[in-house]
């Protein structure tokens, strides 16, 4: 942080994406490029690949270690060296593109194959980590970065100028960026264009210095109940709906995929090409995900910046969305609500606004629990979606029930990183005997004084419905 007119400051990587409008010419340059990077891509991939399968080969007829070909780098500076020595034999039209182009697949190789080596050993988290593959130029997104050279936004905030391909405009207003760059509260880093829903767009990675904000409520606690049914339950009580923008453009996707196969499509075996109708079919097709994938990320926007903006502290589950996935009646319905995005736009955004976000427990059972007397039940049926309470008499919404819960848990939790797990040391597993991780015991509450947040959270103003 720091010290800037007597107001602290965050120093964050931020991005800035554009829409473009390309004409013809620059269209061919940019894909140009692209196509330059995805050689040098595809080259030192064949080379690593090569060495790996010659040394394997060996192995097998017995040589010693010591007298097996010679291993060869794949970091980025190892790849550069050998693309310079052969650029001339291997693309001899290099000169007419920016060196960048190169860059970017030889990077973007040296990264997956630093990924993988690291996934194999142990050395990286998470799901298992395949080895590259070559990339397609029908099926690859076109993409190239920029990091060096000539990378401004014009004075008129509607072009933009990047090295080798000149001056793009832009198919929006630059103004929020150029803003930063004249206030000098902002740098580019990079400058990457890319396709995708056949539009084209440049997304400038800047280094911002951004005023330290302080949440309208720093005192107040909430907790977040992601879910299909509502996209996210309060604690406070307020429900944000599901908007299910795949289910609402299901039915026009499915026209544009069956209109799109029954076009002459391009066949690898025999060398066809596809038709201009499919083309056709295929950017309508291609549009309207990127439709459905834009719809979803405005709505996690506005949710998740009214959140950080309004709550000092937010509090979420560790959700196994993985797993969840495995569900065929619920998987499509998941992955359209977004779990891990929603997450992921708190993380940051907690830490720009000036608050906290706590990441409940993968076994707290916020669900099963009471948010009045703290019971929890051995079993809850997802079909259940009103809780009743069989110690107490609480009747109320699961999910709202849950959210309850997951607030209360915010008082147990020391820490206030920008994402801070609960200090409760729960089980990371599950036992025989069933969840271990419980907020309190049941019974410590009576029936007319239950309650779920302290007074200075300011979520626990709501009101019981007990069963007869």
């Amino acid at each position: 942080m720091l010290g800037v007119a007597h107001r602290e400051r965050l120093s964050v990587v931020q991005a800035y994406r554009f829409a473009l409008d390309l004409t013809p010419r620059q269209e061919r340059a940019v894909l140009a490029h692209a196509g330059a990077a995805r050689v040098a891509h595809n080259w030192a991939l064949a080379r690593v690949k090569a060495v790996m399968d010659q040394r394997a080969a060996e192995r097998t007829y017995g040589t010693p270690d010591e007298h097996l070909t010679p291993t060869i780098g794949w970091s980025l500076p190892a790849l550069h060296r050998a693309w310079n020595a052969v650029k001339a034999d291997v693309a001899p039209w290099w000169a007419e593109c920016s060196k960048e182009a190169f860059n970017t697949g030889l990077d973007a190789l040296a990264r997956a194959l630093t990924n993988w080596s690291d996934s194999r050993s142990g050395k990286r988290a998470g799901r298992r980590v395949g080895f590259p593959r070559f990339k397609s130029r029908r099926r690859s997104t076109p993409s190239v970065r920029f990091t060096t050279g000539a990378i401004r936004v014009e004075p008129d905030r509607r072009h933009v100028v990047l090295p080798r391909l000149g001056r793009l405009k832009l198919h929006e207003s630059a103004r929020k960026l150029a803003r930063r760059l004249e206030a000098g509260t902002a740098r580019i880093l990079s400058a990457t264009v890319r396709r995708g829903g056949g539009r084209w767009y440049v997304s400038f990675t800047c280094a911002v210095q951004r005023d330290a904000g302080v949440p309208a409520r720093p005192d107040a606690t909430v907790g977040v109940d992601l879910g299909v049914t509502h996209l996210a339950a309060l604690s406070t009580g307020e429900v944000e709906p599901n908007p299910r923008h795949l289910d609402t453009a299901a039915r026009r996707m499915r026209r544009l995929a069956r209109r799109m196969s029954r076009g002459v499509g391009p066949d690898r075996r025999t060398g066809r090409r596809g038709s201009k109708r499919w083309k056709r079919a295929r950017v309508r097709l291609g549009r309207a995900h990127a439709r459905v994938a834009h719809l979803r990320r405005d709505g996690l926007h506005k949710l998740t910046t009214r959140l950080a903006a309004e709550y000092g502290t937010i509090v979420v589950e560790d959700l196994n969305v993985a797993g969840m996935l495995a569900n065929r009646r619920l998987a499509r319905r998941i992955a359209d609500a977004g779990f891990a995005e929603l997450r992921r736009q708190l993380a940051y955004k907690t830490g720009w606004s000036g608050g906290r976000l706590v990441v409940a427990d993968r076994w707290y059972p916020s669900s099963k629990t009471c948010s009045g007397c703290g019971a929890v039940k051995t079993k809850l049926a997802l079909s259940e979606r009103t809780y009743t309470c069989t110690t107490c008499g609480l009747v109320l919404d699961r999910d709202v029930n849950a959210a309850r819960n997951l607030a209360a848990l915010a008082v147990t939790v020391a820490g206030s990183g920008p994402e801070t797990r609960n200090g409760r040391g729960a089980d990371r597993k599950t036992r025989p005997r069933g969840l271990v991780a419980v907020k309190r015991q049941p019974g410590t509450a009576k029936a007319a004084n239950t309650g779920t947040v302290p007074p200075q959270g300011r979520t626990s103003n709501h009101e019981l419905t007990y069963a007869s």
